[in-house]
């Protein structure tokens, strides 16, 4: 989890629904050549555990990727309503549903980012 973002280190956190294929290929690209600046073992770890995560076929990456994905709904539900762009009141509502559905858990934990979410909208705050 911790090296997931690395490539924002070269290209800076684009907002998900902003972010492009070419935006991805950038970034995907930097970071790519960076880490083969590291030493070969390390190197070849990172490279391996990038893989994983982008193969999202492990347990350990899927909860990645879920992870990822309530942390921002979190940070959108602690932040003022007008820092939201338009399309985030309705993206909010839906988003991440279909990556946390392998696990009853994290579904649950997503509905209640979701009650938090609508509690927000409702009170205008």
């Amino acid at each position: 989890c911790l090296i997931h973002d690395l490539g924002e280190c070269f290209t800076g956190d684009i907002p998900t629904f902003v972010k492009t294929d070419s935006d991805r290929e950038v970034e995907d690209s930097l970071l790519s050549q960076w880490v083969k600046t590291l030493p070969t073992e390390l190197s070849e770890d990172m490279a391996a555990l990038y893989k994983e995560m982008d193969a999202q076929e492990t347990k350990e990456a899927k909860l990645y990727k879920s992870l990822d994905k309530l942390e921002a709904l979190i940070q959108h539900n602690e932040s003022p309503l007008d820092t939201w762009s338009e399309n985030e009141f309705e993206l909010n509502k839906t988003y991440a549903f279909d990556t946390v559905a392998f696990s009853s858990w994290l579904t649950e934990l997503r509905e209640v980012i979701l009650e938090d979410t609508m509690k927000k909208i409702e009170s205008g705050s």
